[in-house]
């Protein structure tokens, strides 16, 4: 399957200037990766001198290219025509997941720059964007695929996550923000309807998770570009232990004593069951990782579906860890938090390089990079 994003051809451009790749929404997964990074070090079980430090400043550059990918994604007016590919409508589900990550990031590490206010205001603006587009895609995509896009057998893959998992995301990052909502309605609702989210997200994961795996049990191995993003599988999983857990601890303050306590042995028990699931993906996705690079894995904006997932991986372990106490679990979530550090400065050292290449060409069937 080509993983090259590719859009209908373009009008050329303007005689006198250089053509420039058209940005696919795949790109806006860099934003999720850096941004994970920078949220995942909050949560670490042990405080590594420096790495808050670290993580704000990380957390400062993916706030940065968040600005300069939209700017430059929405003055193409592609949305369009990229809802209308069948590939590329998948990674529409990036932009919202980029404005939650970053949004999360204003409370975890932001609040040391900008103040509480601040930080408060500048969440709730991009969690409220993120969850309405992220809700809008799950929405959008899916019913294009039923109605307008056509697959083969062995279409399936793990792009097919991104447009349904947003409103995970939503939900728990939207649990930070549930002590910052005004008791009583407010925060009820909001603590509800990031219960919902979650319930969305998940059971239309596992809908496509049978998919996935039932296209690489009846079918060719997948390769090249295809096979980085068999790791999305992980972070939709990881996430929903996240979810889980984040919205436990803000349950008290929104939902009744029973229910409240409800949602701990639901974080706990749930969490782990998913946990181990997640694992069970996390082997697969290594093995036909390794496989590939033997056999030659090119760079694509696909190795950006490494990082996120490896970074919910973490939150979801120390998510455990924390509730459990369990020493294992914590240095689990130090050893994958190192793992996510060294992909994530190998991929983005790669992008760089990728973003500084010159443009070939100026024809007119100008492709999203």
């Amino acid at each position: 399957m080509d993983l090259s994003l590719k859009a209908p051809p373009s009008p050329p451009p303007t005689p006198g200037r250089s053509a420039r790749p058209l940005l696919g929404p795949s790109w806006f997964a860099a934003v999720m990766g850096t941004g994970i990074v920078a949220n995942a070090a909050v949560s670490l079980p042990w405080i590594v001198p420096g790495f808050r430090t670290a993580a704000t400043v990380i957390w400062i550059g993916a706030g940065c290219l968040l600005l300069v990918l939209a700017g430059r994604y929405l003055r193409q007016g592609m949305i369009r025509t990229h809802a209308a590919d069948p590939v590329t409508a998948q990674f529409l589900g990036a932009p919202p997941m980029a404005l939650l990550t970053v949004g999360a990031g204003a409370l975890l590490l932001g609040e040391d720059v900008v103040g509480t206010d601040a930080a408060v205001a500048v969440d709730w603006a991009l969690w409220l964007a993120g969850a309405a587009l992220g809700l809008a895609t799950a929405c959008t995509v899916p019913y294009l695929m039923v109605t307008r896009h056509r697959f083969p057998p062995d279409a399936a893959f793990g792009g097919w996550l991104m447009p349904v998992v947003p409103p995970m995301v939503a939900a728990a990052t939207g649990a930070f923000l549930v002590p910052h909502a005004p008791a009583g309605q407010a925060r009820l609702t909001l603590i509800l309807g990031c219960y919902a989210m979650l319930g969305l997200g998940l059971v239309a994961t596992l809908l496509i998770l049978v998919m996935i795996y039932g296209r690489l049990v009846h079918h060719d191995v997948p390769s090249g570009a295809t096979v980085p993003t068999v790791w999305i599988g992980l972070g939709a999983l990881a996430q929903s232990v996240t979810a889980l857990g984040a919205l436990a601890s803000v349950a008290p303050s929104a939902l009744p004593a029973p229910y409240a306590r409800g949602t701990e042995v639901l974080a706990l028990l749930g969490g782990v069951a998913v946990w181990g699931f997640a694992m069970l993906w996390l082997a697969l996705a290594v093995g036909l990782t390794v496989r590939t690079i033997r056999a030659g894995l090119p760079f694509a904006p696909t190795w950006w579906s490494f990082i996120f997932p490896m970074g919910a991986c973490v939150t979801a372990t120390a998510t455990l860890a924390a509730r459990t106490g369990s020493t294992p679990l914590s240095w689990t979530t130090m050893a994958l938090y190192t793992v996510l550090v060294l992909s994530w400065a190998v991929v983005a050292g790669r992008s760089v390089l990728h973003a500084l290449r010159p443009s070939s060409g100026s024809g007119s069937g100008r492709r999203p990079v």
